[in-house]
């Protein structure tokens, strides 16, 4: 029996009331059709969509009409491109769980990705940190050591292991992409340290280097940041410098501002690349409007290679409040808003930006669908090796510091000894981890939401963490749309490093 696949996603279009655009959760397709033949494939549907384990979740637009059958070339269309099926909804979703296995596999088969954090040490004290016990429970202080040159070369011996493990042939010559990560990792402390990851990195081939990093003490590595160096950079301001100084301070309650901007035009002149974060929740949320006159004041946004993006603070310790909190959606609406206001706003990004100029890319034939299809949320459950200063490997930067928690460590004579069962547990959560995820029409483009935010939420890795996904799909894909066809330039932006 025909019927409406499970994974068919309806997107409104507020220029039209005839017409909606159709996309397939797992073939890629992306059809205009009229709200006649949407309404004639709702009315095939033998199930409602399920709901979430956790997170926000919206339903579906209802869609009104007569149900006329369309004609039998329409049909068939409908059926090539995955709308209409004769498979029952267990036997898609069979065939939707091979499809996200081989994706996996796949994924799992590429050059790793690195990061090393050669301190849990920080030299600010900000009170949403994830890290935040680290420096003020004595219980955690032996952390608070710097990674040696001995376990430097440890790593970096054990590195064509790793790669070997996941089909990288030996003379592959691929660039190693490292990420410095803290506690801070570019502490004046850390010079040598961090100056003899990138020789022993440069020493072995090719590589390419970023790190997330506070900006406070960027003087110290000058020579460092260049585009053949120490390229990219992603440095947090949390407003403008009242706003900012009462979030991101020293330990001695001291603001961190002004030291920060003038790091950040440091490393642009320099010719790195700079993405500027701000961690906004609803304390903070009103007083972007500022720090855009403050970015396009300093002239940050002339340069090209500066970015700005907004990212929700979550309650992952006990100094933050859920209810100041936002989800990814509501800060999208948010700064939707603050852009009719405020013209400036637009040299901020909005959390679903990237996402809309995918689909922009899609419209214009320039990229295909699939290719952008995430099996899983990102590298920490396929391909990224977190290195801290002991030789202990973690699979996600924002859950290490725990031995119980590694998923392995570096021996003395640089043998990597893993834990199987939670090194399998985290490279294997999938969109098909569990049961709510492998039914869902969005799962190929959410990758199942971060799983230390659904653990930090509900103490359940293998939950997803929605986050209002299928309401922002669906608003970027109708908004792209609406650019394609006005002919509005692509505005050109970076990849994140981590997507949350």
């Amino acid at each position: 029996m025909l019927r409406t696949s499970s994974y068919t996603i309806y997107v409104d279009l507020p220029s039209s009331t005839d017409e909606m655009l159709l996309v397939h959760g797992y073939t890629g397709a992306y059809n205009k059709v009229s709200r006649r033949v949407a309404t004639y494939l709702r009315s095939l549907e033998v199930k409602a969509p399920p709901k979430p384990l956790y997170g926000d979740w919206t339903p579906e637009p209802a869609i009104n009409g007569e149900i006329t059958p369309p004609a039998e070339a329409t049909i068939e269309l409908l059926k090539k491109r995955g709308y209409l099926t004769k498979m029952t909804p267990e036997e898609e979703e069979a065939f939707f769980v091979k499809l996200a296995t081989k994706l996996h596999h796949f994924q799992k088969r590429l050059m790793p990705t690195y990061v090393f954090m050669p301190t849990y040490s920080c030299n600010l004290r900000c009170p949403y940190c994830f890290q935040d016990h680290m420096r003020t429970d004595p219980a955690y202080k032996h952390l608070l050591t710097r990674m040696s040159p001995e376990v430097v070369d440890r790593i970096f011996a054990a590195m064509p292991g790793i790669e070997a493990a996941h089909g990288v042939a030996e003379d592959a010559d691929l660039p190693r992409n490292i990420t410095l990560f803290g506690g801070e990792p570019l502490l004046a402390e850390n010079r040598s340290t961090i100056e003899y990851i990138l020789e022993r990195a440069f020493a072995s081939g090719k590589a390419n280097f970023s790190a997330i990093t506070n900006g406070t003490e960027l003087e110290a590595y000058q020579d460092l940041l260049a585009p053949d160096k120490i390229s990219w950079l992603q440095i947090t301001l949390d407003g403008v410098p009242q706003e900012h100084d009462k979030r991101r301070i020293y330990a001695d309650g001291k603001g961190s501002y002004e030291r920060i901007a003038q790091n950040i035009t440091r490393a642009l002149d320099l010719g790195v690349r700079v993405a500027v974060r701000m961690n906004i929740d609803r304390n903070n949320v009103n007083k972007l409007p500022d720090l855009a006159d403050e970015i396009v004041a300093r002239g940050w946004n002339k340069y090209k290679g500066f970015q700005a993006y907004t990212a929700v603070v979550t309650a992952s310790n006990g100094k933050t409040e859920v209810k100041t909190t936002l989800n990814s959606w509501e800060l999208d609406l948010k700064l939707n808003s603050l852009r009719q206001e405020h013209p400036n706003m637009r040299v901020i990004e909005r959390p679903d930006d990237g996402l809309m100029a995918g689909v922009r890319e899609i419209f214009a034939e320039n990229r295909e669908p699939i290719n952008s299809f995430k099996a899983s949320f990102c590298a920490a459950h396929n391909k990224m090796y977190v290195f801290d200063p002991f030789g202990d490997i973690y699979a996600c930067w924002e859950k290490t510091g725990d031995p119980k928690i590694r998923i392995g460590h570096i021996t003395e004579d640089s043998q990597v000894i893993l834990n199987e069962e939670l090194n399998q547990t985290w490279r294997n959560r999938t969109i098909v981890s569990n049961p709510v995820c492998r039914k869902c029409r969005y799962s190929f483009s959410c990758g199942g939401g971060c799983a230390a935010v659904a653990m930090s939420n509900k103490g359940k890795f293998y939950t997803n963490y929605c986050d209002g996904f299928a309401h922002r799909f669906r608003a970027s894909v109708a908004e792209a749309y609406l650019d394609y066809v006005a002919g509005t330039e692509v505005e050109e932006r970076q990849e994140l490093l981590c997507p949350v």
